[in-house]
């Protein structure tokens, strides 16, 4: 009898569940993106919520929740209820940065549900244009002939661009100095003002620069060179096997129903499938529509390649 009871319990759990899912949403969805406004992260993570909304017919509410370098607004989710009612927008920063902490509240791989791999984005090698380097192999020439002097910024530790920084260093086999900075805008301004020789970041931050002669970018860390700078050598042309991206994607917390995470990342492969391919691909990020299954797997093999790096290259928060 007692347990016919729990049988009978478990069921109807079973089935408020799937209900729950096949009635998804039946309310706002909060998007939160643990950054400030601006910039490729919030305006892909905004015109995705858009698209959802639009689909879906309820509200995907964004709201930033900058701090501790992405930290705060990512535990916030974490600690979410898990209903699909929460998500996480975010850069693969939120997958590598915490390899470079002493400790966060939160475990990737064991407190989220990998949802769907949005875009994936190349990034750009700017150097000052007051420089003799027009392209790879004079970078490495500079950087032999003035050891100790060439310097790199970061735009934070941790990031895509500063381990796509440690790994040009050793691929090439140059040496320069790595300078961090609080945030691109600072670098960038210092990479024009010839305070700083070069700035490895995604492309849509210099793109501008680059285009009114501000800066030079010499390559793009893509496989194949990008359609926003068709002239501009991948840096694989010169060090073949050399590739990196940024990547962008949607999390939930762990333990959202599988309904609910599937019906999710459904919509989010129809949102980029036209609309959102059609407006961001021209600058250059690349969309590869796949299953929950597939974003984990991706995430697993990038995290694996990013603790490489970061160990090799000593790379840790102060």
């Amino acid at each position: 009898m007692f347990l016919t009871r729990i049988l009978a319990a478990m069921a109807l759990g079973m089935l408020a569940m799937t209900a729950a899912a096949q009635t998804y949403p039946a309310r706002p969805v909060r998007v939160i993106i643990p950054f400030p406004p601006g910039g490729t992260l919030d305006t892909l993570g905004r015109s995705l919520a858009q698209k959802l909304a639009e689909q879906t017919g309820q509200p995907f509410v964004v709201e930033n929740k900058p701090g501790g370098n992405g930290v705060i607004g990512a535990d916030q989710v974490a600690k979410a209820q898990a209903d699909g009612y929460t998500l996480l927008f975010n850069a693969s920063t939120f997958v590598t940065a915490p390899m470079t902490m002493k400790s966060t509240p939160y475990a990737v791989t064991r407190d989220f549900a990998p949802i769907a791999l949005v875009a994936k984005a190349p990034l750009s090698v700017a150097i000052n244009k007051g420089l003799p380097v027009t392209d790879l192999k004079s970078l490495q020439a500079y950087a032999k002939s003035n050891p100790g002097k060439l310097t790199f910024a970061v735009g934070s530790i941790g990031s895509a661009g500063h381990l796509a920084t440690e790994l040009l260093k050793r691929s090439a086999g140059i040496d320069y100095v790595v300078v961090p900075y609080k945030g691109t805008a600072p670098a960038f301004q210092d990479l024009i003002g010839g305070q700083i020789a070069g700035f490895i970041d995604p492309i849509l931050g210099s793109l501008q620069y680059h285009r009114s002669g501000m800066l030079r970018v010499v390559a793009v860390t893509s496989d194949k060179r990008t359609p926003n700078l068709p002239e501009v050598p991948t840096v694989a042309e010169s060090l073949p096997g050399y590739e990196f991206y940024s990547w962008y994607g949607l999390w939930a917390p762990a333990k959202t129903p599988a309904d609910i995470v599937q019906r999710l990342n459904a919509e989010t492969n129809k949102a980029i499938a036209a609309e959102l391919r059609e407006k961001f691909s021209a600058q250059g990020l690349s969309f590869q529509p796949g299953s929950a299954d597939d974003f984990a797997k991706f995430q697993e093999s990038d995290m694996g390649k990013a603790q490489k790096i970061i160990t090799e290259g000593n790379i840790r928060v102060e």
